[in-house]
Parts: structure tokens; sequence; C-alpha cells
């Protein structure tokens, strides 16, 4: 039986709308023995929220079974102070944090999405805040460093734009802290007690999901939802072990790769 990584945004919904047969396939995954972890590079809502989402959609998961990126921010940063540009929904994760508006040793940067909230987040005055910390020798760190993310609406500016843009003006580099890092993905695979090279990555997003993974020595799905793009797939060096319509088809096709 495998060890899966199931991304969440795109894999199995797209703007809180359910991906048809997600659900169905999560449990047909789970009946046939496969251990899984949903790895989420979303940062709008708490983890408890994403997890809460998930299960009105029809599928069966423990708050613990979802790793947040979010999380991962809480603790590589414990016992620091940041200035934290993020969405208000994600402040009760970054427990044993200290949110501060000024002489911070680190800026946290993440969340985007399609509210007027974003606006406030990254609004100019903040951004400037966030440069003078780092010009005073603050860490740059970002939740993830994704340009945009698929929507009902379409394809949404992320807010790995605005990472590039502190990260260009203070001339820094960030350090991601989801997707696609190792140390992201070695979390999801020692939570499952499995080996990479035993275990399978889903997702959407060539460069997060697949890339990332494979780095990390994951098998990888790409599947044909959220942000694929036909064209993406056809210029890129990146290569997926199997390409699949969408999560519908993973239960069956697992079965026949053996």
């Amino acid at each position: 039986m495998a060890a899966i990584l199931l991304d969440v945004d795109g894999v199995l919904h797209v703007s809180g709308q359910p991906i048809p047969g997600a659900a169905e396939a999560v449990a047909e995954l789970r009946e046939r023995g496969h251990r899984l972890r949903f790895v989420s590079n979303s940062t709008t809502r708490a983890q408890r929220a994403l997890a809460a989402e998930l299960r009105e959609f029809g599928i069966a998961l423990d708050d613990a079974e979802l790793q947040a990126t979010v999380a991962a921010a809480a603790r590589v940063l414990a016992g620091k102070r940041v200035l934290a540009l993020v969405m208000a929904g994600l402040v009760e994760d970054l427990e044993g944090i200290e949110l501060v508006g000024e002489g911070a040793e680190a800026v946290l940067v993440g969340g985007a999405d399609e509210t007027e909230e974003t606006g406030r987040v990254f609004a100019y005055m903040n951004l400037a805040r966030a440069f003078a910390e780092l010009e005073l020798g603050a860490e740059l760190y970002c939740l993830h460093k994704n340009r945009w993310w698929q929507t009902s609406r379409g394809p949404l500016l992320d807010s790995g734009a605005f990472v590039a843009g502190l990260e260009y003006a203070a001339e820094v580099e960030a350090t991601v802290l989801g997707k696609p890092s190792a140390a992201y993905y070695e979390a999801a695979v020692a939570a499952l007690d499995a080996e990479p090279e035993l275990t399978w990555m889903v997702g959407d997003d060539l460069d997060s999901d697949v890339a990332g993974a494979q780095r990390f020595g994951l098998k990888t799905v790409l599947v044909r939802t959220g942000k694929f793009r036909p064209d993406s797939l056809e210029r890129s060096t990146v290569v997926p072990d199997a390409v699949l319509s969408s999560i519908a088809y993973l239960p069956d096709w697992l079965e026949h790769a053996g």
C-alpha cells in the first residue's frame, strides 16, 4: 500500500467548489489501505477551518491529517518577534510567535484570497514597513512563493509577487516554509512514517507539487484540474510520473501501476 500526499486547492476543490469524484476517490484510497496526508499551501484560513471545509465536501479526515503551511511557520519562528503580513484567519495558528509592528527579528509574508482583506494586508504602508524591518536586519520568510492561484473566476495574483518585490527591494532571499521546500516534504513523509521513494505526491502545480516533490525523491502525479495548463506541461523540463484527468482516476490508476 502506498503513502500518498494530496494537495488540496486545485486537486480536491477550486474556490470552494469540490472537484467531481474527489470525495469518493479519497474514500476509495482509504478503503484500499493507502496512507494519506493532505498537504496545503493555502494561507487564507486556520488549519482547523481548512479541515472543516474538506469535511463539508464529504472528505473524511482528522485535523491532524492536514499539514498546513502556517504550522511550519509557527515551528520555525517560535519565540521570535515577527512582523506578519498574513490573513487574519491564520493568527490563531501562529501560537508561540510574538507578533509586532516594529523591531522585528523576522518578516513573515503569506496569504491572498478573493476578498478585500488581501488588499489591506498588502497595502503600500504594510509593505513599506516590512521593507524597513528587512533593512534593519530582519530575516524574510514566506508561507509560499506562488505567483498565482486558480479560482472559479480564473487565475488571480498570489502573495509570491509581493515576496519577490521585497526580495528585490531589500536584496535578500526569502526562506520558503511551505511547498516546494524540502523541509515541508520531509515533515509530510515523516508523518506517514514512509520512505520518499515509496511515496506519491498528487498535485496540480508543476513547480510546487511536482518539481518540489521530485527534488525530495517522491514519485508524482499531476492532475488536469486547478492550475494545470497543457502548454505549461509541454514547455516544462519537469516530467511527472503520471498525468491524470483528476483525482477521481487515482485509485484505479494506482492499482494498475502496481
